[in-house]
């Protein structure tokens, strides 16, 4: 006789059904100090990274740097050539006349901002993600639809499977159910 097989838990799972609902929900969660967790959505809901306790996004400091380093990498790229690799004088001009300058220095600025946020944003978000323990609920499949979710996983500190539950089941949460990972 073989020995029966343990499933591993990924999370546990709450339903809601308004925007209302989860947004209560999550403040209750984030109250309770659960820190890897997250919330689920068919559309924007307002303020809900308020009420998850969400910090601001780096993702304006990498667009900011990537867009001084594509500056900055062009006008050093149009001074050296100017002045030190082949100088050459034109009309009258001084070797580095900056205000020519300024288009090129402007659109590699540009491009690599927009490089850094397409980038980063794949990154900060951890895409391209191909298998997430989620899609095991047939459930979760509304969520592009008309629920909305919450999942606790288990490796978060504070996790015990039974006040877990009993904190989502205080949520008002219309199903709640184990995921598998």
């Amino acid at each position: 006789m073989s020995k029966p097989k343990h499933k591993k838990i990924f999370g546990l799972m709450a339903e809601y059904d308004t925007a209302k609902a989860i947004f209560k929900a999550c403040e209750k969660v984030r109250d309770a100090g659960y820190e890897k967790w997250d919330s689920y959505t068919p559309f924007p809901v307002h303020n809900l990274d308020k009420a998850m306790g969400l910090k601001p996004s780096i993702l304006g400091v990498i667009v900011f740097c990537c867009g001084m380093t594509g500056a900055a990498s062009a006008m050093l790229l149009q001074w050296w050539t100017s002045t030190v690799d082949y100088p050459v004088i034109i009309a009258a001009k001084p070797y580095f006349s900056y205000q020519a300058f300024i288009p090129v220095t402007f659109e590699l600025g540009i491009l690599l901002s927009a490089f850094g946020a397409v980038f980063g944003m794949l990154g900060l978000n951890k895409l391209p993600q191909w298998y997430h323990s989620l899609f095991n609920s047939e459930r979760f499949s509304r969520v592009t639809d008309d629920r909305f979710f919450i999942c606790i996983e288990t490796n978060d500190p504070k996790f015990d499977f039974e006040r877990t539950r009993k904190l989502l089941e205080g949520t008002g949460a219309v199903h709640i159910e184990e995921i598998e990972d």
